[in-house]
């Protein structure tokens, strides 16, 4: 996923120029102190770059969390050594996240970044990165990069949930699709997985021109305009992808609007997490595609289950666990570091490098060798009432997708 407040769409014009201010918060775990890791002392510094304010606060706060709860349940260390966490606030994109990155990499010198959510955000701060040859585990939704020698990631390529969902919904939806989505480069990244995908296997768009519609991104919060045009096409279906507020809004608007009853397919951030508990019975019976689902049943995500709602009021998200997983990865790395002698930023890259398959709660894993994001399996959900609660339920494997 998701934001880039940088990069325009060919032939479109944007609105939107962001101004916000920097904020980066430094937090310290199991007792650090801070000195360079490659000068013998045995402590690892990491920088968690994440959007805990703005239209993704929700997901910047699941990855701050997912990747706390692992140093919570390893006694505050990873590799066998203390780990010093510097957090900073990504906000919606490039304005604020940069000057956080600048600081985690100039002020607290970091040995390895983590986090991000925007799309954007990567660009802006890739860069600095590789300027400072600082290795990056990031842990969410990510676009195709050309270089990614210091690149690794643990969530998935954000064209992937609309090619992992395309086929099943042309088999399931008897008739053309409607396609909509926020008019950034996350949401072209994520609808464009899903149309190209989609016309490859016979699919049909219920569009007017035969294109995704776009909807101007943050400012829509009103989606009745664009549920009218829906309802005057011939679709049978509905495919999106939202996150944040912006799901919440679509969601409950879409289920009092007149295009109610046509089944809603989704990335499966329209209904993660707290988004979901906000959307309640409106969200009821979509069907949406992840690389990971509370209720999968293996070792791993049980442990990781219990630990989290021991926590949390709330089922953990995929943002949660693929943040779990970057500590897990780095946990692996920095002890393979350290057994040939010293952790510094490119000890623990090429370590990232050696890692094979990875334990994880989504099932096994491992890094693609020319990606460098996750060769991972797909899953359907649905949202089911579970008790008294709206969970994401497994249906069924969809995919499994990956160099």
């Amino acid at each position: 996923m998701f934001v880039n407040a940088s990069i325009r769409r060919p032939g479109r014009s944007r609105a939107r120029a962001a101004a916000a201010a920097a904020v980066a918060v430094s937090l310290a775990v199991a007792g650090c102190g801070g000195s360079d890791s490659g000068s013998g002392d045995e402590t690892v510094k990491v920088g968690l770059l994440a959007a805990l304010s703005g239209t993704y606060e929700a997901v910047g706060t699941d990855l701050r969390n997912g990747f706390q709860l692992y140093l919570d349940t390893h006694e505050g260390k990873l590799g066998g050594r203390k780990v010093e966490l510097s957090v900073g606030d990504e906000g919606d994109g490039p304005p604020t996240a940069v000057p956080a990155a600048t600081k985690l990499v100039k002020k607290d010198k970091v040995d390895v970044m983590t986090g991000i959510v925007a799309n954007g955000s990567y660009q802006a701060v890739l860069p600095m990165l590789e300027q400072n040859k600082i290795p990056l585990v990031s842990s969410n939704g990510r676009p195709d990069l050309k270089d990614v020698s210091r690149v690794w990631h643990t969530s998935f390529l954000s064209k992937d949930y609309g090619t992992a969902i395309a086929e099943y919904v042309k088999d399931e939806v008897d008739g053309p699709v409607y396609a909509i989505g926020p008019d950034y480069q996350g949401g072209y990244d994520q609808l464009g997985g899903f149309t190209d995908t989609f016309d490859e296997v016979g699919g049909e768009l219920a569009n007017p021109d035969g294109e995704t519609t776009w909807t101007p991104f943050p400012d829509t919060t009103n989606f009745t305009p664009y549920f009218a045009d829906i309802a005057q096409s011939n679709a049978k279906a509905v495919y999106t992808f939202y996150a944040g507020k912006a799901a919440i809004d679509f969601v409950k608007q879409y289920a009092q609007s007149d295009v109610a009853d046509l089944p809603l397919y989704s990335s499966g951030s329209l209904t993660e997490g707290s988004i979901l508990q906000a959307q309640g019975e409106s969200a009821e019976g979509i069907q949406s595609v992840s690389n990971y689902v509370a209720d999968l049943d293996n070792d791993a995500n049980r442990k990781f289950v219990s630990d989290w709602t021991a926590k949390h009021d709330t089922p953990p998200t995929g943002y949660a666990m693929a943040s779990y997983d970057a500590a897990a990865v780095l946990d692996m790395a920095i002890a393979a570091a350290a057994e040939k002698g010293e952790v510094n930023s490119d000890t623990i890259n090429e370590a990232l490098g050696g890692l094979g398959q990875i334990e994880s709660p989504r099932g096994t894993w491992a890094f693609g060798k020319k990606s460098h994001a996750p060769v991972q399996k797909w899953y359907l959900r649905e949202v089911r009432k579970d008790g008294e609660q709206l969970s994401n339920v497994t249906v069924q494997d969809l995919a499994t997708l990956g160099d």
